[in-house]
């Protein structure tokens, strides 16, 4: 299920639940909203370990996965997957809202076929529209509540979107020939590290604006602005030393970096709602 993977899921999904509740969410809301989501994301994710089993094997970083050493059969991975997902759904259908469980099967689809299956080895743009996916709990959480989308979702949704690239690429960077030895076209495999810098900067700066979007968008005070643009300067130091002789270094830095930025951020949007 990677479930680490999945921790950043629900990383964003909670303060989406406190922003469309103006306040604290129901708890059967909320537990729901988790625990569904949970299991979609888990599912997703195992439906992407059936798809490749093979480059799984290629591939040092997978190559100790479940599926890729036998440890579990392709059936029965499949049948668990498809489990998971129709308890997700179900979760979602009894205990919050129609768009929300909608929303969830879109996710799922999303993920398993249009990124692992269509996208990721026909360009290197991949993750840029196959993390879509991964913006989804935004929406997923604030439909949970309400039923509907806000400006401030899909805000939130944005800066997801933009902050997908940067985050995914700084960890290729440094598996860069594992995605070269399963003829994954992961863009630190196929450019160089000033053109994936390039490409970086534009992403942060639509992350950037994104995050000062949801700010105004929830009418929050000045001091959350402030936070903000330290978390904002803080990513682009990071990414202002990915361009060295020493670029892994640098990526695992920026990687880890990332997921502060995202926690943090998510953190204060809680605490804003709160006060």
């Amino acid at each position: 299920m990677k479930l680490r993977v999945v921790e950043l899921l629900l990383v964003t999904t909670l303060p989406a639940l406190f922003l469309a509740s103006n306040g604290v969410p129901g708890i059967v809301t909320t537990l729901a909203t988790l625990i569904g989501g949970t299991l979609a994301a888990g599912a997703s994710n195992a439906f992407n370990m059936v798809i490749e089993v093979d480059s799984d094997r290629l591939m040092k970083r997978t190559s100790k996965r479940p599926l890729a050493v036998g440890a579990v059969t392709v059936k029965a991975a499949t049948i668990f997957a498809t489990v998971i997902s129709l308890l997700s759904l179900a979760i979602f259908w009894i205990w919050t809202t129609p768009l929300a469980t909608y929303l969830t099967l879109a996710a799922i689809l999303f993920y398993v076929v249009g990124y692992t299956i269509g996208l990721k080895r026909r360009t290197s743009q991949n993750i840029v529209w196959g993390g879509i996916a991964g913006c989804m709990p935004v929406l997923i959480g604030w439909a949970a509540v309400t039923n509907s989308l806000s400006a401030t979702a899909w805000y939130f949704f944005l800066l997801i979107f933009f902050w997908t690239p940067p985050h995914f690429w700084a960890l290729a960077i440094k598996y860069r020939d594992d995605y070269e030895a399963a003829g994954i076209p992961m863009l630190p495999a196929v450019a160089s590290i000033k053109n994936v810098q390039m490409q970086m900067w534009f992403h942060t700066t639509g992350m950037v604006i994104t995050s000062l979007a949801v700010v105004w968008s929830a009418n929050f005070p000045w001091w959350i602005w402030g936070i903000t643009i330290l978390l904002a300067l803080g990513f682009s130091q990071q990414l202002i030393k990915l361009n060295t002789h020493e670029s892994e270094k640098s990526a695992g830095k920026l990687f880890q970096w990332s997921i502060t930025y995202l926690s943090v951020y998510s953190l204060l949007l809680v605490v804003g709602v709160l006060l």
